[in-house]
């Protein structure tokens, strides 16, 4: 029987190991202590902020796959994401790494649709290392959907901080001690006529709420069988409007309830509404929550990570912005 959307996995692929990779700004985050590795700067090196964004990827890929003592050549599948034009630091990664590489954009929600194809992919038994994951680079992101930064345009509370991380998963068949994926809910786009683009929040809010809900009501199963129900980055704004919208289509909204944006850089006002970008659910992901079940203080959580739809060519000619949330759902087995 085919189900709109939802997806369960019989052989429960595994998240084996995981890579996180952040820039110098990112060591003010209370999750800093459980990434791999913190650049001293921002470019890690390089000559531009696009470089730096793909050198983040390679190392996050590298320090995931010697986890499971693993090289490049071993894996199957590279797919991997991020939100500058044509993704370019994913591809400029790619041919570093010589993985065979499918670039995969689902804007911020990239970390959760990506591990979705290779647990499908595994599920398969076509793969034995896929590496998914997604990155941004608060410069390179801010001028390309923005201002530039030398602008130093007001933000309104509303507005988001680009992180500058990238988180990236090993996706294997089973193995024991590690975190099964078990089913996943694949997102609809939604798009409730939003256009402002210092707004994200609100703007994917109600693609949050309509893909927990599919997810709930499609796998059977209630808000309080979660040690973790976490969104991507809704930020504090949208972290609210989205618990509400969940209330209204009768989910009891609990302390599990969390939002990596919301989070991400405490409870510094300086940072508005919190964070955002296509690295900032991948690198809490892929570090607290994943750690979290590693030690066994969770056992099943669902993690919906949230993506707006835009491009700069489509703010400009003042469209709407259309939004996606994927879920994965893990267990410890």
């Amino acid at each position: 029987m085919v189900r709109k959307g939802l997806l369960t996995f019989k052989t429960m692929p595994s998240i084996a190991t995981t890579g996180v990779t952040a820039g110098p700004l990112e060591k003010q985050s209370p999750f800093s202590d459980q990434f791999d590795k913190i650049y001293d700067d921002e470019r890690c090196d390089t000559k531009t902020n696009e470089h730096a964004h793909a050198k983040m990827m390679e190392d996050a890929c590298m320090i995931a796959l010697s986890k499971v003592d693993a090289n490049p050549s071993d894996a199957d599948y590279l797919l991997i994401g991020d939100l500058v034009n044509q993704m370019t630091p994913s591809n400029f990664s790619a041919t570093t790494l010589e993985i065979p590489y499918i670039g995969m954009f689902s804007a911020c929600a990239t970390s959760i649709s990506t591990t979705i194809m290779a647990a499908l992919l595994t599920e398969m038994g076509m793969s034995k290392y896929a590496v998914v994951g997604a990155s941004s680079q608060h410069n390179a992101i801010e001028r390309q959907f923005r201002y530039p930064v030398e602008y130093g345009a007001q933000k309104p509370e509303t507005a988001q901080w680009t992180v500058t991380a990238a988180g990236i998963a090993v996706v294997t068949p089973q193995k024991k001690g590690t975190p099964s994926i078990t089913c996943a809910t694949i997102g609809t786009a939604v798009d409730l006529g939003m256009t402002d683009p210092l707004n994200m929040g609100a703007a994917m809010a109600p693609a949050a709420a309509d893909t927990l809900y599919r997810h709930l009501k499609g796998h059977q199963t209630k808000e309080s069988d979660y040690d973790c129900i976490m969104t991507g980055d809704l930020g504090k704004s949208g972290f609210e409007i989205y618990k509400k919208l969940a209330g209204n289509k009768g989910i009891q909204i609990t302390e599990n309830f969390r939002d990596a944006g919301a989070e991400f850089y405490g409870d510094d006002p300086l940072f508005l509404a919190g964070a955002s970008g296509a690295g900032c659910s991948a690198a809490v992901y892929f570090s607290e929550v994943i750690g979290k079940m590693m030690k066994g203080e969770y056992q099943r959580v669902l993690l919906i990570a949230t993506g707006a739809l835009l491009s700069p060519l489509s703010f400009q000619q003042k469209d709407t912005i259309p939004c996606i949330a994927h879920a994965v759902e893990l267990t410890m087995k």
